[in-house]
């Protein structure tokens, strides 16, 4: 058996939206990314294994759909879901639970110039060494959910707003690349994301954070 002949049943199509088919991979990745950004949403540690199974299905799809960063963005992902599952346990002060709190201005300085090296390189690379049809949303959109997902694993209440910008794109792009199941998931997503936000602000005021909050 290759690995071919395990890739293909996921590819199959489960059924069809508007005439265009929707594969057992991409159903499955909706399923499991709902309930992966729920679990996040309530600070749950086992969104970590979830978000593993749902990158690698998601990056399946994006890969038969020609979105080569998206897909090559999955592999990325898994490193840092399994980063971020051990953040947050052991990520905070002496070894103990990460907690939520504010992005600090470095954080902020050097996460900006990660973005916009990591899109201007990954367009590059799209532009002349793939098929892409649309290199600079890939590489902008894969950019920003880096950086969100960095931010998740260090528990910094304005990842969400990344993931906010990020999905916002994300949902008109893929329903341009006929993947309309994820494209909804995406709006199911920006829901979760504004939920999200919502819980951490509250978890951090809670600790203490409200005049950090003021500013916010």
């Amino acid at each position: 058996m290759t690995p071919h002949d395990l890739i293909d049943p996921l590819l199959q199509p489960a059924f069809t939206i508007g005439g265009t088919p929707t594969s057992w991979g991409e159903l499955l990745g909706f399923a499991t990314g709902a309930a992966n950004v729920a679990l996040v949403v309530r600070q749950h540690i086992l969104n970590w294994p979830l978000g593993i199974a749902n990158v690698v299905l998601l990056g399946l799809i994006f890969l038969d759909s020609g979105l080569y960063a998206d897909a090559s963005l999955q592999v990325v992902y898994v490193v840092l879901q399994v980063y971020g599952w051990w953040a947050w346990l052991h990520g905070g002060t002496d070894r103990t639970a990460e907690v939520v709190r504010r992005t600090g201005r470095s954080e902020w300085a050097a996460i900006a110039v990660a973005g916009f090296a990591a899109t201007a390189v990954m367009y590059w690379v799209l532009v002349n060494w793939t098929a892409s049809t649309v290199p600079f949303w890939d590489a902008l959109t894969t950019a920003i959910s880096l950086a969100a997902t960095y931010g998740q694993c260090r528990k910094l209440v304005e990842s969400w707003w990344l993931w906010i910008a990020a999905d916002l794109i994300y949902i008109p792009l893929y329903s341009y690349k006929e993947l309309y199941l994820t494209s909804a998931l995406y709006v199911v997503f920006l829901a979760l994301c504004v939920a999200g936000l919502v819980a951490w602000r509250r978890d951090l005021a809670a600790r203490g954070g409200d005049a950090a909050l003021a500013g916010a």
